[in-house]
């Protein structure tokens, strides 16, 4: 079964995808996201070495053609097929690298990559929103170790980053300026929570942080996608990146894991996106300490009201003070 069920009571869409509790789930001797070698089992990438692979996920949630809803809607309960697409991306062929391991020109070449299939997802009329992210780590739910990470196209704008385009739309209509080109200069003129900066790009610890070592990471001037960034700010992107991942890894000695996804304007057609969307990454990671994680409970999954054990300011500190001893 793959379709999406509507929730009238929070106007959001759910999708069931049935068919994910069969896919590859931690496999001791064999990973598909591997080069495939000479006399080796096939993998999903029919080459013996690579740099950076795309394809399409073989266990998707969305896809260019969906079957048929398995049971029929109603005025209440609205069905619709999972139509999208769900793509992944394999950063290196070393199995044991992580996205901090990775050489600058890697990551550069990854945000390209982004950047690429975000435009020619949104071009299809069926995708309102594409959104690159990764997974890092069993914490989080990964179930393959190897480098990588996933791009959705939606059919619909996901509730969290639809809520974050309705908040822009309110402070523009009372300010005139989008909030997260207000926020970022707040933030830099601030400077305690800031982590690093890089040209044009700013890494910092928001303010309402609800993970305690969550950063953000958006550029100074308004851009609204991965696609509308020059060369100069996607080298910016590719090296603050690269120094966020490094510094989690330095926070307390370990490979940290961490959710990391980006937000642009959406690729419904609606052109009063364009001045309130505001790229950027968002990287939270589920460790409140070294040996503590920060779970999702009662207040947050029940009420979606976060409670933070780790004031901003202080996680900033720590992450700048991660980055200096990484040098």
């Amino acid at each position: 079964m793959t379709e999406r069920r509507f929730d009238p009571t929070r106007g959001e869409w759910v999708t069931f995808a049935t068919h994910r509790q069969n896919r590859t789930y931690k496999p001791a001797d064999y990973c598909p996201l591997c080069p495939t070698r000479p006399g080796e089992e096939p993998t999903e990438i029919p080459y013996p070495s690579f740099e950076v692979a795309t394809f399409d996920n073989r266990f998707p949630s969305f896809s260019p053609r969906p079957p048929a809803p398995a049971v029929e809607g109603s005025a209440l309960y609205p069905v619709a097929p999972a139509s999208g697409r769900c793509e992944v991306v394999v950063y290196s062929d070393d199995h044991d690298a992580t996205f901090a391991d990775l050489e600058l020109e890697r990551v550069r070449m990854i945000v390209d990559v982004w950047a690429d299939r975000s435009a020619i997802l949104g071009d299809d009329p069926a995708i309102a929103y594409v959104m690159p992210f990764e997974n890092k780590g069993e914490t989080v739910g990964t179930t393959l170790s190897h480098p990588h990470g996933q791009i959705y196209g939606y059919p619909d704008i996901p509730p969290l980053p639809l809520r974050e385009l309705d908040a822009a739309l309110e402070h523009r209509r009372r300010t005139g300026s989008c909030v997260h080109c207000d926020v970022v200069a707040a933030e830099v003129a601030d400077g305690r929570r800031v982590v690093a900066e890089q040209g044009r790009l700013v890494a910092w610890v928001p303010f309402w942080a609800r993970f305690p070592y969550e950063v953000h990471i958006a550029p100074r001037p308004h851009r609204p996608t991965l696609p509308g960034l020059d060369d100069a700010e996607r080298d910016d992107l590719a090296s603050l990146l690269s120094v966020v991942a490094r510094a989690y890894d330095q926070l307390w000695g370990f490979s940290l894991p961490y959710v990391m996804a980006f937000h642009q304007r959406p690729s419904d057609g609606d052109d009063g996106w364009e001045p309130v969307s505001h790229l950027h990454a968002e990287l939270c990671p589920p460790n409140r300490a070294a040996d503590r994680l920060k779970y999702l409970a009662g207040s947050e999954l029940a009420g979606g009201a976060f409670v933070t054990d780790v004031a901003p300011e202080a996680a900033a500190s720590a992450l700048r003070d991660a980055i200096r001893r990484g040098r």
